[in-house]
């Protein structure tokens, strides 16, 4: 149920958006890792980033070492991002898009692949923050972007902090520790369990989504004049998200 002083009364400019696990339901590390025979021990890594210990460079680095995903997989986990998309991801951000607002995504996932993703929802691969990697001449991995902030704990707080100097209302969305480190930062900040219900990470959040949609999300995000604004197929997915507010 959403309670009258959870509404927003003054429009987002724009909305983050993690990918794994919340955009889709997938995480992406871990997929590329079981097709390459290291599955479970590269699981437990990505567990322990996402609900313990956040995610640092020596974790990251061993997971790709372990991992070593090849130029070819990066466009089959673009496609198998879209095949486990979230559901209602892709009217959510319509309406968000129709209403004006500037939608990121934030990971710290594989930039090559999450832009499949991003082309797929319409979204600027210039909106898109995630760590890149090199191949050989091969397709084989080489190397990932080390100095990239993403593979730090508060990569995405220094993202979005530079990104507030153009949008100073900001919602954000995601499920994992590094995005709870940005909830003081934006105004609207909304945990995602969907596809991955953590209880510490619930814990942490004023609003926290435990239904297996994104519809909720609207609710959280809009403003009473702009649901005023939606045509009848985008309230059914507004209605939605009130139900899957508990």
């Amino acid at each position: 149920m959403l309670t009258s002083d959870a509404r927003l009364r003054t429009p987002l400019d724009a909305i983050f958006f993690d990918c794994d696990g919340t955009l889709s339901t997938i995480e992406g590390i871990d997929e590329l890792a079981a097709t390459n025979g290291v599955g479970e021990a590269v699981k437990i890594l990505t567990a322990e980033a996402m609900g313990q210990t956040g995610i640092n460079p020596t974790l990251y680095q061993k997971r790709l070492a372990l991992t070593k995903p090849t130029q070819q997989q990066m466009t089959w986990l673009g496609q198998q991002y879209i095949k486990h998309l979230t559901p209602d991801v892709l009217p959510v951000i319509k309406i968000f898009q129709k209403l004006g607002k500037t939608i990121f995504i934030i990971s710290a996932g594989l930039f090559p692949a999450i832009a499949i993703l991003g082309k797929y929802l319409g979204i600027e691969s210039s909106s898109i923050f995630a760590v890149n990697i090199q191949f050989d001449s091969n397709g084989r991995f080489l190397n990932y972007e080390e100095d990239s902030v993403l593979t730090h704990n508060e990569g995405k707080q220094i993202i979005v902090r530079e990104k507030l100097k153009q949008y100073p209302r900001l919602g954000y969305v995601g499920d994992g520790l590094n995005d709870c480190s940005v909830k003081d930062l934006v105004t609207r900040f909304v945990g995602y369990g969907g596809a991955y219900y953590r209880e510490n990470i619930a814990a942490m959040c004023r609003y926290y989504i435990k239904a297996s949609t994104m519809a909720p999300i609207l609710p959280l995000m809009l403003t009473a004049d702009e649901v005023s604004k939606l045509n009848s197929d985008e309230k059914i997915t507004f209605q939605k998200g009130l139900s899957g507010l508990v």
